[in-house]
């Protein structure tokens, strides 16, 4: 059977110029329909069981290898401190440090709203692929910094660079799986990262050995340019195994067949009902902002990520400064808080997708965030202080894949959806920002208790956005069901069956 792309594709040689976009939309729309009337296009259950899981081998562990990188290399910075970067460059006693930390996010956030229409129109093996080998190169420019000014400047055109990668990753697996499939690729996909997190001290700690050797590069500096070029080597990897949206005419090397990607189309459309990509117009992609949950999203996000890059920048600071561990405990103790995050984040990712639900998850994620940072604060041991980091590094960073799903089962609309990836993401920027001047130097003294009072009210601001989206999707919902009101309207629609996840 033909693909729903080859049918198009034959339909659109006989059109006539004059017919419209929205037109042309709806004339795909009506083949979709017809293409899900035969909903299995004759594969066997164990043959869309066998798809199911090349795609998981093939595009979820291939992002979530790229993801590793890019985390690594965004805040392997804590592992470079304590390895003598901040006294070689002079960022001790100032807040050069954070500044460096901090100015990444900038041009991190203005650029992630640009790079989800761009995956669209490039497509994803070139966009991602070019965008990490390139942040590899400025990771390994980053090893031969002589100053404050050039390691600044370095972070700038990191942020740049990776802003294209996270909300494109996202946006792109939303497209291939359908609503309660999607939470536990996303824990996947940010395990990896976690994974990536945790291996980074020991493999920091390892790298800066090689200072021994008969170069006139510090072990600091080895961190950067080894981690930098295993990035390239990803890139090059993604370029090669990376593949393209599932209703994309362009070609992915040894992939699924026509009728295999038709399957995949025809359940996301009758799971969702928005598989049909109509033209890119600026007007609907900023009208996402017309809905009040993509921005509590955002803000759950913003929450979430000011923990997670608060921990991930300075962990191994503390770790030294107030905690008493040495430089060589300290990068091998970064581990185990973010392996036992990555069973957090696997738990609440089964969990939400098998009792779809995402909302009391994200609460009890807050509640052990909240228990670990009073630990944190107040207990007078630094063993016990440093078991309430596991607690915290598993609340926050469990929330982040959690918070993406959320967002991606209420959203409908691939333009909007792709507005709401990408300010989600991008309000994770705000929150980098955030962690970036939490812990700061001057509070060490105090066990950096004015940090851990801003990640307490970070909880408990999440907490109160899902009390007030439950009330919201609840009364949605019910409305919807007696037939008073129709949700998530995509265009040319006039009625639906969706509803909404808690």
């Amino acid at each position: 059977m033909a693909s729903v792309d080859e049918k198009a594709a034959v339909f659109s040689q006989h059109e006539s110029p004059a017919v419209s976009q929205h037109e042309n939309a709806s004339r795909d729309a009506s083949h979709l329909e017809g293409a899900t009337q035969d909903v299995d296009h004759g594969l066997t259950p164990a043959e869309q069981r066998h798809i199911i899981r090349r795609i998981d081998k093939r595009l979820v562990v291939m992002l979530g290898a790229m993801y590793c990188v890019s985390l690594m290399d965004r805040t392997n910075m804590s592992a470079a401190a304590i390895a003598g970067m901040r006294e070689e460059l002079h960022l001790v006693n100032n807040n050069n440090y954070n500044i460096a930390n901090l100015v990444f996010f900038v041009p991190y956030i203005l650029f992630q709203p640009p790079s989800t229409v761009l995956i669209r129109l490039i497509g994803s093996r070139i966009h991602l692929s070019v965008i990490t080998l390139l942040w590899g190169a400025v990771m390994i420019g980053m090893g031969f910094t002589q100053n404050h000014g050039q390691l600044t400047a370095c972070r700038a055109l990191l942020g740049i660079l990776e802003a294209g990668f996270f909300p494109s990753a996202v946006y792109l697996l939303s497209t291939w799986f359908t609503r309660y499939e999607v939470g536990k690729r996303y824990s996947v996909f940010y395990l990896l990262g976690s994974v990536a997190s945790a291996a980074s001290g020991i493999l920091a700690y390892g790298l800066m050995q090689m200072g021994r050797l008969d170069t006139d590069l510090t072990g600091w500096r080895w961190i950067f340019i080894m981690e930098g070029v295993l990035t390239c080597v990803i890139a090059l990897l993604g370029y090669w195994l990376l593949v393209d949206f599932p209703d994309s005419k362009r070609k992915s090397w040894r992939w699924l067949s026509s009728r295999e990607t038709a399957w995949i189309v025809s359940r996301i459309q009758r799971d969702r009902g928005d598989t049909v990509t109509p033209p890119f117009n600026l007007r609907k992609f900023i009208g996402g902002s017309r809905d009040w949950k993509v921005w509590s999203y955002a803000l759950m996000f913003c929450f979430s990520t000011t923990q997670s890059y608060a921990l991930a920048f300075t962990l191994p600071i503390i770790l030294v400064g107030n905690l008493g561990f040495d430089v060589g405990q300290a990068q091998c103790l970064v581990a185990p808080p973010f392996i036992f995050s990555a069973i957090t984040m696997s738990i609440g990712g089964w969990f939400g997708d098998k009792y779809r639900m995402r909302g009391p998850i994200v609460v009890v994620n807050m509640l052990l965030a909240i228990i670990g940072l009073f630990i944190m604060a107040f207990h007078s041991s630094a063993a016990v202080r440093y078991f309430g980091t596991f607690l915290v590094t598993g609340g926050a960073n469990a929330n982040v894949p959690l918070v993406l799903t959320w967002q991606a089962n209420n959203i409908r609309g691939q333009w909007k959806r792709a507005f709401s990836s990408a300010v989600t993401v991008a309000a994770g920027g705000v929150g980098g920002i955030a962690g970036s001047l939490v812990f700061r130097e001057q509070d060490r003294m105090t066990g950096y208790r004015p940090g851990l009072y801003a990640c307490i009210t970070c909880c408990a601001l999440n907490i109160i956005i899902v009390g007030i989206l439950e009330i919201a999707i609840k009364r949605d919902n019910t409305k919807a069901d007696r037939g008073e009101k129709v949700l998530e309207l995509d265009e040319g629609e006039t009625t639906n069956d969706f509803r909404y996840t808690r």
